[in-house]
């Protein structure tokens, strides 16, 4: 018998924690991602769930936290927004850089300044570089889900997931969430073995300073160097790509739902013009492709579900067929583009597909969109690429001076 209730994206992150059974847990509070840890906080207190909730000062410490339980071979969970996880960023290069399974749930908002409560997703963003896979969510459904998942694929692997979901638009919006059955959970997430080595009788270091080069230790054994262990953690990244595909695969299999691998699609097979983003804006541009399809355009979306690793054959394979691509995102990398457009040209680089991309910057500090103007953008762009216009970037609904 199905169990489902009513409850907002952060009880359903919460829930993706508690079943599995995490055992260390810390947070710092800041909007809007306080009520996941709050959620879980109170398990912890009533004895529901058996773990650990560390209270720290900042962000920074939180993370410290998490390396330091990771390390010993606890699963550990957080969750931040906006400036909290920027806050992190040292210790997340330092989770990365050790091979630690930690999951982050990240709740999507702008940053300052000004400041800013509202969604985009500038945060996860600007962490894109740090080693962590990242993966983007469109409802409460897919964040619990995709939370199970998370652990599936860190604990494989041993690299940290960030699963993003848009902060308000789904953070605090209640949705219909089926609770899987944690017998079954179990059976597909089995216990966490820690690659660490910690031991009385066989003491070591664990992260030291180390030279350039490879070295002997004092056995004679040749170990790696700084740029050894920084290709291992690339090639690792490179080879999840097969990992969150098979996870996502047997998840669907075991628990009837599929989220997609690397990326999702929506009446992309015969499209002219594809539509594509990240989270909840994907979302909308499946209503921005119905529209645009009742007047007469064959518009599809393709959806990045995996940001990092970044899905460079799937992107081929999907965006590669259409005569236009219509990028919308949350997001600026500042003095070029949107990161996600940026990424997709780079994708098709080399491939022989010279699709026109046409790049819309949206929806920043929570700006509404509305899938109205996502079909009227896109019929802007067909217009415009029919008149030689190859690429374009737009700030939609922006009034400039």
């Amino acid at each position: 018998m199905s169990n489902v209730q009513i409850m907002t994206g952060n009880s359903a992150a919460a829930w993706g924690a508690r079943l599995c059974k995490v055992q260390v847990v810390s947070a710092y509070p800041i909007t809007p991602s306080t009520s996941v840890t709050e959620t879980i906080a109170n398990w912890v207190e009533r004895g529901e769930l058996k773990a650990e909730y560390v209270r720290v000062e900042s962000e920074h410490s939180v993370m410290t936290v998490c390396v330091a339980a990771s390390t010993v071979g606890a699963r550990v969970f957080t969750s931040t927004s906006s400036h909290g996880l920027l806050y992190m960023h040292e210790q997340l290069h330092w989770a990365a850089g050790s091979r630690l399974p930690i999951v982050l749930c990240c709740i999507n908002r702008g940053v300052g300044a000004p400041w800013s409560i509202f969604n985009d997703q500038q945060d996860s963003i600007a962490q894109r570089d740090t080693g962590w896979m990242q993966i983007y969510c469109r409802d409460n459904q897919e964040i619990l889900d995709t939370v199970i998942q998370a652990y599936k694929i860190a604990e494989e692997v041993y690299c940290p997931v960030m699963v993003c979901y848009d902060g308000f638009v789904l953070s605090h919006t209640m949705m219909p969430v089926e609770i899987p059955d944690a017998e079954k959970v179990c059976e597909f997430l089995p216990p966490y073995k820690p690659h660490t080595i910690l031991c009385p009788e066989d003491p070591r270091n664990i992260n030291p300073v180390i030279f350039p080069g490879q070295r002997r230790d004092a056995e004679g054994v040749l170990r790696d160097g700084y740029m050894e262990m920084r290709w291992k953690l690339q090639h690792a990244l490179e080879k999840a790509r097969d990992v969150i595909v098979r996870t996502g695969n047997d998840y669907a299999e075991r628990f009837g739902r599929d989220h997609g691998g690397m990326l999702w699609s929506y009446r992309a097979d015969d499209a002219e013009v594809l539509l594509t983003g990240m989270g909840s804006i994907a979302t909308e541009a499946t209503t921005a492709a119905d529209i645009l399809r009742e007047r007469g355009v064959r518009a599809g979306v393709v959806g990045i579900r995996v940001y990092r690793p970044f899905p460079r054959e799937e992107v081929r394979e999907s965006l590669g067929r259409t005569k236009a691509i219509v990028v919308f995102e949350k997001n600026i990398s500042y003095g070029y583009e949107g990161a996600l457009s940026a990424d997709i040209k780079a994708a098709l680089y080399g491939s022989g597909i010279r699709t026109p991309i046409h790049n819309y910057i949206a929806g920043l500090g929570g700006r509404d969109v509305k899938a109205h103007e996502l079909a009227e953008a896109t019929r802007s762009s067909l217009a415009s690429i029919a008149e030689g216009t190859i690429e374009r970037q737009t700030w939609l609904n922006c009034e400039k001076e």
